[in-house]
């Protein structure tokens, strides 16, 4: 096993991704603090606590990505989003939506990864416009949703969660709609699941990610907060669209 690097707390500094070992560590040690997270995902690299240990930094080999011209839902969930079962948000409940994540069971997980430290790091960066929430509502309970950070014209997917059925789906869906409009190149999913693979997401190469993520990153971000401003109707024209057919 390969020995990664020891973060100072006191520098904002990370070794290349490239020098991850097989089991995608960068680095250890350090703080979620903002200023090192955003840091951090420009580069490619994301944290992921695991209980017993100084805080991990990966950067996996390969990398789970969705290329949003990939995107593809089933008929099922068309018709979810059709009939507006849900009503999705933008960047209202931020911090909920983050401890919503962290309580919901995983299969094969004790736990979570999402610490009160990550959620201090990532709510005053979403208070900067930089991480955003996606909510779905039946009526004006909070059911289902996700979060994640943006930079440039990537987005960096972290966890989402469900309480109804299809609720995530249906948050996910519609971002990945306003994603598409907005000019976004693709979501960073990170690491392989099977719930992600279904709406198209794929491994690629570690220096294929790099690369395209310098390439996003090349273009402003669109700094928050933001705002839904597609019907579903629209939503499903979009997804329609990207996967090449007629809605």
């Amino acid at each position: 096993m390969s020995l990664p690097s020891r973060i100072d707390r006191g520098r904002l500094a990370f070794p290349p991704p490239e020098t991850a070992g097989p089991e995608g560590i960068v680095a250890f040690g350090g703080d979620a603090s903002p200023e090192r997270l955003l840091l951090a995902y420009g580069q490619g690299i994301f944290p992921w606590p695991h209980e017993g240990y100084p805080l991990l930094w990966f950067s996996p080999d390969p990398r789970f990505v969705l290329e949003l011209t990939s995107f593809t839902i089933p008929r099922s969930l068309r018709k979810t989003i059709r009939k507006g079962r849900y009503e999705i948000r933008f960047d209202t409940r931020f911090a909920d939506v983050m401890r919503a994540c962290s309580r919901v069971p995983r299969p094969g997980q004790r736990g979570t990864w999402i610490t009160e430290e990550l959620i201090a790091g990532f709510t005053a960066i979403h208070e900067t416009g930089f991480a955003h929430s996606i909510e779905a509502y039946e009526g004006d309970e909070l059911v289902g949703g996700l979060y994640g950070m943006s930079l440039g014209k990537a987005f960096f997917g972290e966890s989402m969660f469900a309480l109804r059925p299809d609720a995530s789906k249906v948050a996910f869906s519609t971002l990945v709609a306003h994603l598409s409009r907005w000019g976004f190149h693709f979501v960073d999913c990170q690491v392989y699941t099977d719930h992600l693979a279904r709406f198209g997401a794929v491994e690629e190469p570690r220096r294929r990610f790099l690369a395209r993520l310098r390439h996003a990153l090349e273009q402003p971000t669109r700094v928050g907060p933001w705002r839904r401003t597609l019907s579903p109707d629209e939503v499903l024209d979009e997804i329609a669209r990207l996967e090449g057919r007629d809605g």
